[in-house]
């Protein structure tokens, strides 16, 4: 095949159907009819000799040259649009940027007032959403451009992916101001013994890293002592100041709830620690509007650790 033969507006074709799975979704999504997207497959099919796109229950799949092609032609439409679009210079102050995050029910919790804050403060006609992304789904999601960064647990090896570490994160104790261990004294960190006489609460959040509380406690010994699981983190406030469970949360959590309750924190023997990345899409390198928003995250929330 020659290459200088291919008509390069239906690679467009190509990554769209890629990402959709389906001719007439990606026919939508470019404007063009469905025998118009029909005909542009057809045309792929035959210059690469290759199916292309295999029928499934749930809708088109690529086939073994496709996954090799698409992913290549989504980064180079992506690179020319960001310098076609973003060659100019942000100004947060008069930008209508729309910017698509993604966080798990903590991190929209724990990251999302600062950011929003800042953004009306510097950027008050821009807008941010929190788009619902499953961690293993995050890698595509950026390469299609649904989203323009994710905040989490993460650290997905896909080509194209960037990283960055924020912070390292651990497990503390929180309970209401009166609670007191069964036995021995109070210090900043609970005694294995004290931690045995406890009654917990967890958040159990489905297919997050968060998962993991449950998991110490196991290592632990302790899981018998869980009595109350909630489905979010969000719960977990209330709960604790109304009972006399003690509550086992990430530490950037109990601090920043520490602003607005009056909690009381300890320490955990041996608790793990976790790395919260930033991620995005190399092909957003250079997009000034990109780069002041990771810049932003960054200045709010970088914490340094033993590797920087």
């Amino acid at each position: 095949m020659n290459f200088r033969q291919l008509d390069l507006n239906l690679l467009r074709v190509l990554a769209a159907i890629h990402r959709t799975g389906s001719v007439t979704m990606a026919g939508k999504a470019l404007s063009l009819s469905q025998p118009a997207t029909s005909n542009a497959l057809a045309r792929l099919r035959d210059f690469f000799e290759d199916e292309l796109f295999v029928r499934a229950p749930s809708g088109l799949k690529p086939t073994r040259l496709c996954e090799k092609l698409a992913p290549a032609v989504l980064a180079q439409l992506l690179a020319l649009e960001t310098v076609v679009s973003g060659h100019d210079d942000f100004e947060p102050a008069l930008s209508d940027m729309h910017w698509r995050l993604s966080l798990s029910d903590l991190g929209e919790i724990v990251f999302l007032p600062a950011l929003a804050s800042t953004l009306r403060s510097q950027a008050p006609s821009a807008r941010l959403s929190n788009i619902s992304v499953a961690a293993a789904d995050v890698a595509a999601a950026l390469e299609a451009r649904e989203i323009d960064l994710a905040i989490g647990i993460l650290q997905p090896r896909h080509r194209g992916i960037r990283t960055e570490l924020l912070l390292r994160e651990q497990y503390v104790a929180m309970a209401a101001p009166l609670w007191r261990p069964a036995s021995g004294r109070s210090g900043r960190i609970l005694t294995m013994r004290q931690l045995a006489e406890a009654a917990f609460v967890v958040a159990s959040p489905t297919a997050t890293f968060h998962g993991s509380v449950e998991q110490m406690l196991v290592r632990m010994k302790l899981e018998d002592r869980i009595v109350l699981r909630a489905r979010h983190f969000g719960a977990l406030p209330d709960l604790a100041l109304s009972t006399d469970l003690l509550s086992i949360v990430p530490e950037m959590y109990a601090h920043n709830l520490r602003q607005r309750y009056d909690f009381r924190v300890w320490g955990i023997p041996g608790a793990p620690t976790y790395d919260v990345h930033l991620v995005w899409h190399s092909s957003t390198n250079n997009d000034p509007a990109q780069q002041w928003m990771r810049a932003l995250v960054h200045k709010l929330f970088k914490r340094p650790t033993q590797t920087d």
